[in-house]
């Protein structure tokens, strides 16, 4: 009998959750006598289990998340994040205990979503391999655990517009670009923000950091910088305007609005999710008008969409799986970057890897984005953005085959002889 038991802690919120379950979901089924018990909140669980296509050998267990009974939650992500994060680690041990006695197997192996930065104590105490699995863009990382003192400490007052001139292979990012929680101190500082500061002290202590990107994407200077200072990095890695913000952040409805008169003026056509609760806030009668040549609908299959043939651009807020899956299928984008890791993605896109552009001000204006389609889907300043987009696949492409199984069959031997 095998007894091998992985326990998964996951951070219960949006972008973070289904790349966490998709490397779990194919640990799983390269190895199918290990038991894999994914801890999340009833909430979170609830939207990823129990599906036809999970293995025997996942199973999910919840933990609270922390909110108290009757608590009227205001409408910021953030106050969700801090009330999980503030239940630490006697909260995630329950999960443990809870697993535990249901499988009837002790876990030998933790892997945790790098936010959950109290799951390394977990491991600690078990005296079991503690994997930190990072799900945005991998230079995000970077900022977070290498330099978060020296950018809080020598960039806290400077201009947006200036460069990260000293950070390896990340000079293009700009303060601007780097998430406001990395500033936060005193009155201001959050359980989250805490968070984010504490990864420089856990980090060093992994068994292997596993990231949700790609290698050749990152600038060698970069991706030598971070191999110098973690224990193992692993990576796992036309015509028609596909418009889609996420499931957390929704343009103010000023910012709707020049959307919706940027893609009626454009003529392109277009295919755009929104919930049933922000169409009241488009322009009167801009459905009508452009029924012809786009569709709005409740929801759409991303990756299937941007995988499409017909689709030329992505009208993105440049979260870590819109790009992941905009990346992986040759699409360029307008990036509108809202909070967390999205400015930082966005300079990435538009000055590093050159597969598009942030829309001017950083805010949707009816003018800047009728510039930005046109520059990405007509004029010959964009075909350079559309040739590096398709490079850019077939670089990722190539990743996923060679050196991303290389990197996946590491971590399936780190759990195997945990």
């Amino acid at each position: 009998m095998n007894n091998k038991h992985v326990a998964v802690f996951a951070f219960p919120f949006y972008s973070h959750l289904m790349p966490l379950l998709n490397l779990v979901l194919k640990l799983a089924h390269a190895d199918p006598n290990t038991s894999f018990s994914f801890i999340g909140t009833r909430k979170s669980n609830a939207n990823q289990f129990p599906k036809p296509h999970i293995p025997n050998n996942i199973k999910a267990y919840s933990i609270t998340d922390g909110v108290p009974e009757g608590h009227p939650l205001e409408n910021h992500p953030l106050e969700r994040m801090n009330f999980f994060l503030k239940t630490g680690v006697d909260n995630l041990q329950k999960g443990i205990q809870l697993a535990e006695a249901d499988t009837k197997k002790r876990v030998t192996c933790i892997i945790a979503d790098a936010f959950v930065t109290s799951s390394l104590l977990v491991a600690q105490t078990l005296n079991v391999p503690w994997i930190a699995f990072w799900p945005p863009a991998s230079c995000t990382l970077s900022l977070f655990y290498f330099y978060n003192e020296l950018i809080r400490q020598h960039f806290a007052n400077h201009a947006g517009n200036t460069t990260l001139d000293c950070l390896p292979g990340l000079s293009k990012l700009r303060v601007e670009d780097i998430p406001e929680n990395l500033f936060f101190v005193g009155e201001k500082e959050t359980v989250f923000s805490r968070e984010l500061v504490s990864l420089s002290r856990v980090l060093p202590q992994a068994k292997a950091v596993v990231m949700n990107f790609f290698e050749e994407l990152d600038p060698p200077l970069f991706v030598q910088d971070m191999r110098s200072k973690l224990k193992s990095l692993l990576y796992i890695s036309k015509s028609v305007v596909y418009v889609c913000f996420g499931t957390i952040v929704a343009p103010p409805q000023h910012e709707l609005a020049a959307v919706a008169e940027a893609l009626e003026q454009s003529g392109f056509p277009f295919l755009w999710p929104l919930e049933e609760d922000l169409r009241g806030l488009l322009p009167s009668g801009f459905v009508e008008r452009t029924n012809m040549h786009g569709k709005i609908v409740p929801w759409a299959p991303q990756t299937r969409v941007l995988a499409h043939d017909s689709v030329g651009v992505f009208v993105t807020h440049s979260g870590a799986n819109s790009v992941s899956e905009s990346v992986s299928s040759g699409v360029p984008m307008i990036c509108r970057p809202f909070f967390a890791d999205h400015g930082v993605a966005a300079r990435m896109i538009q000055d590093v890897w050159e597969i598009g552009v942030i829309i001017e001000g950083k805010v949707f204006t009816t003018e800047g984005l009728v510039k930005s389609l046109n520059l990405i889907m007509v004029e010959e300043e964009g075909k350079k953005i559309r040739d590096n987009a398709l490079k850019v696949k077939k670089t990722v492409q190539d990743a996923a085959r060679l050196e991303g199984q290389r990197d996946f069959n590491t971590l399936l031997e780190l759990i195997s002889t945990s």
